[in-house]
């Protein structure tokens, strides 16, 4: 079910499916993809809420927002407006950023966190490339890199409509907004993630070409108790190359939690 939510005066579009304890899916750059199987696949096990960040699909962007901090702040609104508790937190990519964010703000809504590769953080020196610059390479080299097997990700442009390619421009155009610079990260963030004091998983696709493992274990070094596992045959985006075992990697982690 997609409904159209206002909170704090921005209008966004949810996509809600499923039943059991609530999941709040944040989407990567590319979009959230509603017709995409992984959130039928994680609704099999929960109630699945995955908001278009503002600026991406028909979700609003007011002229005075701007930030990944004011992505955070709102998402944390939504919650209480949906009176959800217990909430298991996944993000992916520049999703993942976003819930690293909300979750170094506060815990008490959550009772667990999934990050799938994310972006946010920089932990090599001013020289050092810790995030591929995915605005500054074609769009086949970022394919390469970002897909195990890029025909995975292959989107027809021909076959969309006129509306659904605006939202596509329209998300290119917001990720840049929020995440251009400096590129991809907030140099705080840092700092302030020991702060989450909730079960943390780590996913990454083995042939991720983004953002690499070994970025993902200093994740896990700044992050009290928090683990990695990877997936086989995915890239950056495992929840959308390898739906069923990400889907899979999800609920087995849910299951450990009180």
């Amino acid at each position: 079910m997609s409904r159209t939510i206002t909170v704090a005066g921005v209008a966004l579009d949810v996509e809600d499916r499923g039943e059991g304890l609530p999941l709040l899916f944040l989407h990567p750059g590319e979009g959230l993809q509603p017709d995409r199987p992984w959130l039928d696949a994680l609704a099999r096990t929960h109630r699945v809420i995955a908001p278009n960040h503002p600026g991406f699909g028909p979700s609003a962007l007011p002229d005075w927002f701007g930030t990944v901090d004011d992505i955070a702040y709102l998402y944390l609104d939504l919650i209480r407006a949906l009176k959800l508790d217990h909430v298991l937190l996944v993000g992916a990519c520049f999703g993942g950023w976003i819930a690293a964010e909300m979750a170094v703000r506060t815990t008490d809504p959550f009772r667990g966190l999934v990050l799938s590769a994310p972006l946010g953080v920089k932990f090599g020196g001013i020289l050092d490339r810790d995030i591929v610059d995915m605005h500054g390479i074609d769009r086949a080299g970022f394919m390469q890199r970002a897909w195990a097997e890029p025909a995975k990700g292959e989107i027809d442009y021909g076959r969309l409509s006129d509306g659904e390619l605006a939202g596509v421009a329209r998300g290119r155009e917001s990720l840049a907004l929020f995440g251009w610079k400096p590129y991809m990260h907030n140099p705080r963030l840092r700092r302030w993630l020991h702060r989450i004091d909730i079960p943390t998983k780590l996913i990454w696709g083995d042939s991720d070409g983004i953002v690499s493992t070994a970025y993902g274990q200093n994740w896990c070094q700044e992050i009290p108790g928090a683990s990695l596992e990877t997936i086989a045959a995915a890239g950056h985006y495992p929840h959308w190359e390898q739906p069923d075992a990400f889907a899979a990697r999800v609920a087995a982690f849910a299951a450990t939690l009180s």
